[in-house]
């Protein structure tokens, strides 16, 4: 018996969250009774609204679905919501995490895991469009909007193709708060283990403990795809186990012959052996041809045809934010990137130099979070340097306090490169346009994505 089919209406709290409003959206595609709360209304919680799914934004028990069979959180919401507290001390309710959820779902589908500090939202991603584009089918709960589809969730059922009965699920798996350690992963993904949320883990040890752990929950014959290189990859543990790079031969698979034309990529793909020739990539940055690296290792497990894998590679249009070009002439490049830690913004930076040699670089970077300003100050520091000027903005705090002593200038006093200012938000549109910038990225994960539009605007007057 499936868990899942005793599930008639669903109750969330905090339903406009990336991960929660997937798991709205699947069970809304299931025909359960969904409705939520969240603190405050956004694009997400209006298209939910639109789609038939019920939203209120007061803290108001009156407003709760009190019939709901099933209560889900998550851990954002704080621990005096009236909301919150009416269901888990009512004995008559079963109230979840998000996390807990979602490992019910992998528990009762074939589905296909990706971890990972980085990477592991435009992998997913590449995995869950390469299972729809070719008619193999999917659910897919993704960490990010995926671009061809305006979305992060879509139902097995909607397919092209039909291929509604394999019963297959592609999940982002999160370690924030050790959240992936719940699900229940045929095939898992591991793309990176830099340290990071030390907040949560304390030393890289306990997070790459984590990422071991995340390994052991592989079901019994599964399929573990890593990166090759990683640290403690010898720790594994997983039935198979297949190896990707980017680019070193010693790995199960890997791509060749990479070759760059006008802000896309054309390449090779051997996967244990077997070569897949003239991959094209219509997205930036050389980490993206070594995720693609990883979504063609596990669509050819899944035994897909060449062409079709190929077809759906090329037709990828990335995530929203995720190395996403927001102007692309021959005057001027402008990028938005979600790259909130020093070696994602590595990738990005270079990925960027490296498809546009010519033009001057100018990065705006928004820190994210007291506590990853200063662990990664020196690291942060170090990678901007590679830009030719860079534009810093005040630290987005998200759920924390301010820390004494740290703030933006942490990072401007360690730079090499002393092309640096910091600028407040609402001054930002206007020191763009009077820097003319010719190769633009912006890039943080708090909300500097508000700001996009309003540069665009002044850049293409």
């Amino acid at each position: 018996m499936n868990e899942l089919d005793n599930i008639s209406s669903v109750y969330f709290l905090g339903i406009g969250g990336i991960g929660m409003s997937a798991l709205a959206r699947y069970f809304h595609s299931r025909g359960v009774i969904v409705s939520g709360y969240d603190k405050t209304e956004t694009v997400l919680t209006r298209q939910l609204v639109a789609e038939g799914i019920s939203v209120h934004y007061t803290d108001d028990v009156s407003l709760a679905d009190k019939n709901a069979t099933l209560v889900v959180y998550t851990p954002a919401i704080p621990k005096d919501h009236k909301e919150y507290n009416y269901f888990i001390t009512g004995d008559e309710y079963t109230v979840m995490k998000r996390s807990a959820v979602l490992g019910m779902i992998t528990r009762n589908t074939f589905s296909i895991c990706v971890a990972g500090t980085h990477g592991k939202t435009t992998t997913s991603s590449m995995i869950a469009h390469i299972l729809r584009d070719t008619g193999y089918g999917c659910n897919a709960f993704l960490g990010g909007i995926a671009s061809n589809y305006n979305t992060n969730f879509w139902a097995q059922s909607k397919e092209a193709g039909g291929a509604g009965d394999k019963n297959v699920s592609v999940a982002e798996a999160d370690e924030y708060d050790r959240s992936f350690l719940q699900l229940n992963p045929d095939i898992a993904v591991v793309t990176s283990m830099d340290p990071d949320h030390l907040d949560i883990y304390g030393t890289a040890e306990n997070l790459q403990d984590a990422f071991i752990e995340f390994t052991s929950r592989v079901k019994q014959g599964g399929t573990l795809v890593y990166k090759y290189g990683l640290k403690r990859s010898n720790e594994f543990k997983a039935a198979k186990l297949t190896s990707y790079s980017l680019a070193d031969t010693a790995a199960d698979a890997f791509a060749e012959n990479i070759k760059t034309d006008n802000g896309s990529y054309v390449f090779d793909i051997t996967v244990s052996g077997e070569k897949l020739e003239n991959v094209v990539l219509n997205m930036g940055g050389m980490h993206n041809i070594e995720n693609a690296v990883a979504a063609v290792a596990i669509a050819k497990q899944l035994k897909i045809e060449d062409e079709k894998i190929r077809r759906a590679l090329a037709s990828f249009k990335g995530v929203k934010r995720r190395f996403e070009y927001v102007i692309k002439e021959k005057e001027l490049v402008m990028i938005d990137d979600y790259a909130h830690h020093p070696e994602e913004l590595r990738a990005l930076i270079n990925g960027a130099k490296n498809l546009f040699p010519a033009k001057k670089c100018t990065v705006v970077f928004q820190p994210h979070l007291y506590s990853r300003t200063n662990d990664f100050a020196d690291g942060f520091a170090d990678v901007l340097s590679i830009a030719d000027e860079v534009i810093l903005l005040p630290i987005y705090p998200a759920r924390e306090l301010p820390m004494k002593g740290v703030e933006s200038e942490m990072i401007m006093q360690r730079m090499k490169n002393k092309q640096v200012r910091i600028v407040p938000k609402q001054d930002l549109p206007a020191v763009i346009k009077n820097s003319r910038p010719e190769l633009l990225i912006m890039s943080g994960a708090g909300d500097i994505d508000t700001l996009v539009e309003p540069v665009k605007e002044i850049l293409i007057k």
